[in-house]
């Protein structure tokens, strides 16, 4: 009689199991539910699907949300109605009417490649949008709330960072381009500066890559000022010449100075320069810095020589950059990514003493 009693009190548990999550399906809040279509829940879970302009126009506030200019046009940040931000890359509505089928075509190429992307050190692709009327090419990707380590080096007004923490932003830099060389194919920005790194609130690095037009106008300046030097992308983009951009990073990192001129940039002069350099880099580190250790200057600087190699040959493969900045700095992947926990900063003064 026990037994018949003990069954038929799992039969009552399974059916009341079953009615009430029948009953939460119909009572669950989404997370998105004030202007904000399920398009946009969609984008962190399932890749890059396309998303209506409608919504990111409720999200970035009718587009006045205006955050800074990328190299396909205007940057947006937006807020979704559940407190996540993000940052909404625009092509230009003055561009409808010259909009080729090329670009057409590079543009949903970088949404392939971008969609292949998924690191913690780089602005992620979470959606795109593509609309006729009124004429929209957007890229929606995660946003980095502190800037770009080019203000951090260059403008006065910007939060100073102390040698431990760029050692940090190099260090996520290098893993993250190991991670995207390993890719099948490999995956290569085209235009990697200090202007092109963002940091999170805790000094992350997160490599962005907007570009992907070879149709720029020459004379047009980037956003941190230069001039576009790389029309042809097709000819400079490789693992190597990222290794090379890398390098001019470091330099950049260690001396606080831009590495090439205004008013004619030209990267590859900066470099064939350096190399017959005999000023030891510990009489060049930038000023700014309270503290360092010289050591690690002079190992730093030997990366560097050997990143801007001329010949894209003998220049090391990103993941043997990563493994001396490993050695440098005593610093994992999971150390330099952004973190959750405010102990990193206790942690980061242990690694860099």
């Amino acid at each position: 009689m026990s037994i018949v009693y003990n069954e038929l009190n799992w039969i009552w548990l399974i059916l009341y199991i079953c009615m009430a999550s029948k009953t939460n399906k119909v009572s669950i809040v989404k997370p998105w539910t004030t202007g904000i279509s399920g398009q946009l829940q969609k984008a962190l879970v399932t890749g890059v699907p396309k998303l209506k302009r409608i919504d990111l126009e409720v999200a970035c506030e009718d587009f006045s949300n205006v955050i800074g200019k990328s190299l396909i046009g205007t940057l947006y940040k937006g807020t979704l109605s559940s407190g996540v931000e993000i940052a909404v890359a625009s092509v230009s509505l003055t561009l409808s009417k010259t909009w080729t089928k090329n670009l057409e075509a590079q543009f949903k190429n970088k949404i392939d490649t971008l969609s292949k992307v998924n690191h913690r050190n780089f602005v992620n692709l979470i959606g795109h949008c593509e609309e006729e009327e009124p004429f929209t090419r957007m890229l929606v990707f995660e946003y980095a709330p502190n800037g770009t380590l080019f203000e951090h080096l260059h403008v006065k007004e910007a939060e100073h960072l102390n040698w431990g923490p760029r050692l940090r932003i190099a260090t996520g830099m290098a893993y993250c381009l190991q991670y995207m060389h390993g890719l099948d194919p490999p995956v290569a920005l085209t235009n990697l500066s200090s202007s092109t790194v963002h940091l999170t609130d805790d000094h992350a690095a997160k490599i962005s890559d907007l570009s992907f037009s070879r149709e720029t106008d020459s004379s047009e300046k980037k956003p941190d000022g230069r001039k576009d030097i790389d029309i042809d992308m097709t000819q400079s983009t490789s693992p190597a010449s990222n290794v090379y951009s890398f390098g001019v990073l470091l330099f950049e990192i260690v001396t606080g100075r831009i590495p090439y001129s205004l008013d004619n940039s030209s990267a590859e002069n900066w470099a064939a320069h350096y190399l017959k350099w005999d000023k030891p880099m510990k009489e060049m580190v930038d000023a700014t810095l309270a503290s360092y250790q010289e050591n690690q200057v002079e190992q730093v600087a030997e990366l560097i020589k050997d990143c801007v190699d001329p010949d894209s040959e003998k220049r090391p493969r990103m993941n043997e950059v990563s493994e001396r900045l490993r050695e440098i700095t005593k610093m994992s992947s999971e150390f330099v990514v952004p973190k959750l926990s405010p102990l990193w900063w206790a942690e980061l003064e242990i690694s860099s003493a």
